[in-house]
């Protein structure tokens, strides 16, 4: 990694009127198109008020300097720190974790995750969709979706519930969080800005707290003074065009919606809880993934960047990344538990794999596929419980090897969704949800 946040591989003015967020080749889509497309297109089967909030740490979380710790191995992989007992016996988390190891009994780790690829993009593709990529994959598109993300099948599956988004991607889009041949019924609403920002909004939802309506009125009107040409031609060529204004004026209410306003404004919640999330945006994410949620959001994908530890990782993880993430996850499930909703609600938390055990000459740790550990809690996920071990230096499962697909199969199980169900791609072939996974009995 050169520097903090990035990798070691490496809009016009019409588009600013748009209501909504739109997202480079289908990423994401506007409100009125999401709102259009969820309307005609999603499965409404029903099924129980289960959430998904998914926290990625892309990069790789180094999990054996975490969550799978080896004190007994030698100096070269065990690493600079030490074990601290949980509040569950028997298990031990890393020292630089203290809040998280007092919440171990509302999750449980999964310390035999596996696959065969060590690599960003093509990782990150199996992680959030279940499914590894083909050898066609193009880890350098955006989006780079093959197959669509587990957020996107939630969302074409199970639907929005009232006037909140389905499925929201924060602090931005991830490449591979998108919908693939699912289309803009499962598209996520992309935030694509900092809920640490201490002047955050989401202006494509809730207009800034100081905009009076009439000024929301004038945007409005002067949007469809610049649409109203393109909205000609655009209806000769496609009939479907046709209710383009109703789910437009459907957007419109969303903007101007209480419960919309109220879910995205993160100023409203006390200082002191934002101080035990954490100032920052990690912190601040989690909280406003909460806040989603409870307003009915059924998936929320939390991208949190700098996990790429080949150089000093040790130091990287101690000063920066792991106190952040401490607080955060012990006040999300903290939280989550507090208001009675970390039953209705399901936390995955993931790399898209792990670290190598042995130390590099930088001190740092470079990618490692074969074993892992992931959190998984809530949503009727067994709490305090350990799925599976790795060997001595957690180079590789020891006993249950856990897949990405079994981790797909799992959630979508826990969501009220067949895994063995088919979606039909627009050239007419039957593609499962998920690939061949299994259930985690051990842990529902």
């Amino acid at each position: 990694m050169n520097k903090r946040g990035q990798f070691c591989d490496n809009v016009s003015r019409r588009s600013f009127l748009r209501v909504g967020s739109a997202g480079a080749f289908g990423a994401s889509w506007s409100l009125s198109g999401l709102l259009q497309q969820q309307a005609s297109g999603f499965d409404a089967q029903t099924v129980d008020e289960r959430s998904l909030i998914i926290v990625f740490l892309k990069g790789g979380l180094s999990t054996i300097d975490t969550f799978d710790m080896k004190p007994d191995a030698p100096a070269e992989v065990r690493g600079e720190f030490d074990p601290i007992s949980t509040n569950v016996a028997g298990t031990q988390v890393c020292n630089h974790l203290p809040l998280v190891s007092r919440q171990m009994d509302k999750f449980s780790l999964i310390r035999s995750c596996t696959h065969t690829i060590s690599e960003h993009g093509k990782a990150d593709h199996y992680l959030l969709t279940g499914y590894a990529p083909t050898p066609a994959f193009k880890a350098s598109l955006k989006p780079n979706n093959e197959r669509p993300s587990m957020g996107a099948v939630i969302s074409k599956k199970l639907g929005a519930r009232g006037s909140v988004p389905s499925y929201v991607c924060l602090p931005d889009m991830h490449n591979s969080g998108g919908a693939s041949f699912l289309g803009p019924a499962a598209a996520p609403l992309s935030i694509n800005a900092d809920p640490n920002d201490p002047g955050f909004t989401i202006r494509d939802v809730v207009p800034p707290m100081d905009l009076d309506a009439s000024r929301l009125d004038n945007r409005n009107e002067l949007l469809a003074t610049v649409d109203r040409y393109q909205r000609s031609a655009e209806a000769t060529v496609n009939n479907s065009l046709q209710s383009l204004n109703e789910f437009r004026e459907r957007a419109f209410s969303l903007m101007t919606s209480a419960e919309a306003k109220q879910a995205f404004n993160i100023h409203s919640e006390p200082s002191s809880v934002r101080d035990e999330y954490g100032r920052n945006s990690l912190g601040q994410s989690c909280l406003m993934a909460r806040r989603l949620v409870s307003a009915g959001v059924r998936c929320v994908l939390v991208s949190h960047i700098g996990w790429d530890t080949h150089l000093n990782n040790f130091q990287n993880l101690k000063n920066d990344l792991l106190p952040n993430l401490d607080a955060a996850m012990a006040m999300l499930y903290k939280d989550l538990a507090d208001r009675g909703m970390l039953d209705s609600t399901m936390v995955l938390v993931t790399g898209e794999f792990g670290r190598t055990p042995q130390i590099n000459d930088k001190a740092g740790r470079d990618h490692w596929g074969p074993c892992f550990t992931a959190m998984l809690g809530g949503g009727g996920v067994a709490g305090g419980q350990i799925l599976g071990a790795s060997d001595k230096t957690a180079a590789k499962p020891a006993e249950r090897p856990v897949s990405p697909e079994d981790l797909a199969a799992t959630i979508h199980h826990q969501l009220g969704i067949n895994p063995e169900d088919e979606f039909i791609t627009p050239e007419g072939r039957p593609i499962k949800i998920v690939n061949q996974g299994h259930v985690l009995h051990e842990l529902v």
